[in-house]
């Protein structure tokens, strides 16, 4: 479909919302951050020293880290519009920012030499009251916003062009749509744009819907019929936003990017690149150290007890595939008597399996036997936590059945993850099992922080020996 060309003089779409958004109080926002600086060094000077009546050095470097706030707050985007966006984010966005300033004030002050100059509880009572402060307030004014809106207030319009009616209703939900700040005003289907279209009228009849913006949620393979709305709506002034339909595709990761200028769907990327990359690999070692030194002694009255309660060496190794499926070799405990498998077939352990030795199964059921793997760890070849490796007769079998699989390799692999402290963990006798596994380890990967790492990790501790899976 193609559509006709318009006249600049043709009747364009008219915009009733009221304007404000969050980005016009940017400056105003700017402005109370500041403020929340000053008044919580004020605060900290208090419980610090007992008294609020700061020195002229105290006051610069108040002054200083205020308007460094400000700063870093606007280049990290914090001042951007709100609308749209859900909190939890926002107050991420806004915590690494104020981390990152304390960073670059902390370099500062060991730079110039005057750290010494200045007490470091105050600056804990700063930082801690300067960042309650604006946690709070922020939380204030959505929740202020979520109230405006809910009276019909602060809304953006917004008519939507859609291929599939039931799929534009699901995905555009009209409640929360209007507490982020929007309004639905009508549905149109493609069919009737084309209709419009072959009789020159499609400006006339969208221009019967007073809205803001035009959202195209339509299918990738309409990409000729997106390009024509956007050509026909070229002297409309409202907003016009494309949500591409990915319904039939599995995404890992997924966001814009710009590459060589040009604007990219990652449809399957991993999240382990740049700074995450670098964090990833310090919690690892500074953890996987700390660890390695903590069970040495445990490790090696373990390597005793196999050694001499059972003929065969103490460590079990295997070939893995690690991340972008690079080949490397696994260390675990051998819970199992040495026995031979046959050509291209690896038997997993099921309970009360004959193979496993009396101290193999203990090691088994308490995760005891992984604790070589924390070597792997400090060595770069895998993560304390990220997908589970399986062996890679598994990995032949089930890259053909189960959609996706082998993006569990964009990743490290890990001594445990989220699937593990979910149950599914041990056996995998049917597809099910391993389906929901996998399912697990992608949305690990695609919701992946520092955060949801230690909290894998302080959950795996809790359940080590409690495991009803494990064998």
């Amino acid at each position: 479909m193609v559509l006709p060309l318009y006249d600049p003089d043709d009747q364009l779409m008219a915009t009733s919302s009221q304007p404000s958004s969050t980005s016009s109080f940017a400056p105003l926002i700017a402005i109370v951050d500041a403020l929340n600086v000053i008044l919580a060094s004020l605060v900290a000077h208090w419980l610090r020293f007992g008294f609020a009546d700061m020195s002229a050095k105290f006051e610069v470097l108040t002054g200083g880290t205020a308007l460094l706030l400000v700063f870093v707050l606007t280049i990290t985007g914090v001042y951007d519009s709100w609308r749209g966006r859900r909190l939890p984010p926002l107050l991420k966005r806004y915590t690494f920012s104020l981390l990152l300033t304390v960073a670059v004030l902390m370099a500062f002050l060991v730079f110039t030499k005057t750290a010494i100059e200045f007490s470091r509880l105050w600056l804990i009572y700063l930082v801690a009251l300067t960042w309650l402060g604006g946690t709070l307030y922020r939380c204030g004014y959505h929740f202020y916003l979520k109230r405006l809106r809910s009276a019909g207030k602060n809304l953006r319009s917004v008519l939507v062009i859609t291929s599939d009616h039931h799929h534009a209703k699901v995905l555009f939900d009209e409640r929360e749509m209007q507490q982020s700040g929007y309004r639905l005003v009508h549905h149109v289907h493609s069919s009737e744009i084309e209709r419009w279209a072959h009789s020159g009228q499609v400006i006339e009849e969208l221009s019967k819907y007073s809205v803001d913006e035009v959202w195209l949620d339509l299918p990738l393979s309409m990409g000729r019929f997106i390009k024509d709305i956007v050509y026909a709506l070229r002297h409309v002034t409202v907003d016009i936003r494309f949500f591409p339909d990915f319904e039939d595709i599995q995404l890992l990761n997924h966001k814009v990017s710009s590459i060589l200028g040009h604007y990219a769907i990652d449809i399957s990327c991993s999240p382990m690149r740049g700074f995450n990359r670098t964090l990833k690999r310090c919690e690892d070692l500074v953890l996987g150290i700390l660890i390695c030194a903590l069970v040495t002694p445990v490790c090696l009255a373990i390597a005793l007890l196999i050694k001499f309660s059972s003929p065969g060496p103490v460590l079990f190794k295997q070939y893995r595939n690690g991340q972008d499926g690079r080949r490397f070799k696994v260390y675990k405990f051998r819970s199992m008597t040495v026995h031979q498998e046959a050509n291209g077939t690896v038997t997993q352990a099921k309970p009360d399996d004959p193979r496993l030795t009396r101290l193999g199964a203990f090691l088994r059921r308490t995760s005891l036997d992984e604790l070589p793997q924390f070597f792997n760890v400090v060595q770069g070849r895998m993560s304390i936590v990220g997908p589970r490796p399986h062996a890679l007769i598994h990995n032949e079998y089930y890259m053909d059945l189960i959609e996706s699989y082998m993006w569990r390799h964009k990743v490290k692999p890990g001594i445990t993850g989220l699937a593990q402290i979910r149950g599914y963990r041990g056996l995998t006798d049917t597809l099910e099992k391993m389906e929901r596994r996998v399912e697990c380890d992608l949305e690990y990967i695609n919701n992946w922080s520092l955060w949801l790492d230690l909290k894998i990790i302080t959950l795996t501790v809790f359940s080590l020996f409690h495991n009803k899976n494990a064998h």
